[in-house]
């Protein structure tokens, strides 16, 4: 008989999901610090192509690193479960690799070029080994769709505050700590925030008794078995699909905040602080309401509203301070964050549960480790997308090779297309009825 899940674990294990902090770090501050606007008082480090190339290289390692970090976790089995373990060994280092991204040589564009794909490398690998393992938790001890449901609400609700931490406190931080210096302020920003990240792994490693809940099992057949069982469940890839094409749009509009806030409101660094407090504030006002329904009528029919309305909202951004007045910019973003509570946070670790459990019932295989490290491949390959187009975009139609107007508002047309293919593929993907 399985171990009913009390509320304490499931607080813990949200509590874990602090790796957030440093997910925000890479897509807010990564690009902004190596291809600045003109406002930010700091030097562009090495060309748009150069930073696109390293990461990329990042990103291709990462690719690598997610299923096998998943098929491994699945494979091992320890006195502390499964997954706990990678945890514990990856948060720390996935913390001093974030900070050393604000460390690069200057001596010339090739040297800032190779250490900012080495760094990205190492980055993308630790985030990784802790990334994937703690998500594949949620089917190791939630042994009920309710119970799933709800670790994956109590850890949107933590990602939520430590994004919104991420968001909300470097405007503050990097005025405090920089005192007029920028690049001061951003190191002294990502360190404070680093250091939060890496401690946070270890509630859930501490707090949560996977072994408990789990019933041990681990899996038994071969890596090459296991992808061509996953490569036959045709709803897993309908839903990793819609899952890329949705974070690719998501990406796009996180990496942008910054400048729309700046060269299109004429705003300062402080009311970036503002934008994403209204933003994730809207996003937390609906994860309660998003939780209830789902449990009445599933992912699927909430998500693709969600879709709907994301095209809508970005489409607004378009004509801000052309028609829409720039003071409106907040209340779109605002707006931006009710289709992002279910979208963005519940439904991912939410919906491939249930799709991995699904595949343990049909085929008696636990497979959930490489279920969210594919997971992972396709949520890193949306952001390789994103910060391999988002430096040519930003600079569409400067003569100067700078970040322009013209650049800010195709980033927003570039994020509406991404919604509307991800509303194709979330359309095809069935769901199970008797789960609900």
């Amino acid at each position: 008989m399985n171990m009913k899940l009390d509320k304490k674990t499931q607080i813990f294990y949200g509590m874990g999901v602090s790796y957030a902090i440093v997910d925000q770090i890479f897509a807010q501050w990564i690009l902004y610090f190596y291809l600045p606007p003109e406002s930010s008082g700091l030097n562009v480090i090495m060309p748009p192509i150069f930073i696109s190339i390293a990461l990329a290289i990042s990103r291709i390692v990462d690719m690598v690193t997610d299923p096998v970090v998943g098929y491994v976790s699945d494979k091992i089995d320890t006195k502390w479960g499964r997954r706990v373990p990678f945890i514990a060994v990856g948060s720390i280092p996935l913390g001093i690799m974030t900070v050393a991204f604000f460390y690069p040589p200057t001596s010339s564009p090739t040297a800032s070029f190779i250490y900012l794909a080495v760094v990205g490398s190492l980055f993308f690998t630790f985030y990784t080994i802790v990334g994937a393992p703690y998500n594949a938790i949620i089917p190791e001890i939630g042994n009920t769709m309710e119970e799933r449901l709800n670790l994956s609400t109590w850890q949107s609700v933590f990602r939520l505050i430590y994004t919104a931490i991420a968001m909300i406190l470097p405007g503050v931080l990097i005025k405090m700590i920089g005192k007029g210096d920028t690049l001061l302020g951003i190191r002294g920003m990502v360190i404070i925030l680093s250091i939060i990240a890496s401690l946070g792994g270890f509630i859930t490693v501490f707090g949560v008794s996977e072994k408990k809940y789990s019933k041990g099992k681990v899996s038994k057949i071969s890596f090459k078995e296991t992808i061509l069982i996953i490569a036959g469940y045709r709803n897993f890839i309908f839903y990793l699909f819609g899952l890329l094409f949705f974070f690719v749009g998501f990406n796009t509009l996180r990496a942008t905040m910054n400048y729309y806030v700046e060269d299109i409101m004429g705003y300062g660094k402080t009311q970036i602080t503002i934008a994403s407090a209204l933003l994730f504030g809207m996003s937390a006002l609906f994860f309660y309401p998003t939780n209830k329904l789902a449990k009445k009528i599933g992912y699927r029919k909430i998500m693709l509203f969600d879709l709907l309305l994301l095209m809508v909202f970005t489409g607004m951004l378009l004509f801000l301070g052309k028609g829409i007045p720039e003071s409106f910019g907040f209340a779109i973003f605002a707006l931006i964050g009710i289709p992002v509570a279910g979208g963005a946070f519940i439904f991912p670790p939410a919906m491939l549960s249930e799709i991995s459990n699904n595949i343990k019932e049909e085929t008696g295989n636990k497979i959930e480790g490489i279920c969210f490290g594919i997971q992972g491949f396709f949520l890193k390959m949306a952001f390789m997308v994103s910060i391999l187009l988002l430096p040519f975009i930003l600079v569409f139609g400067s003569n100067t090779g700078r970040v322009n107007k013209n650049g800010i508002y195709m980033t927003a047309m570039f994020a509406i297309v991404a919604f509307i293919i991800s509303f194709v593929f979330y359309y095809k993907y069935e769901e199970k009825k008797d789960n609900f």
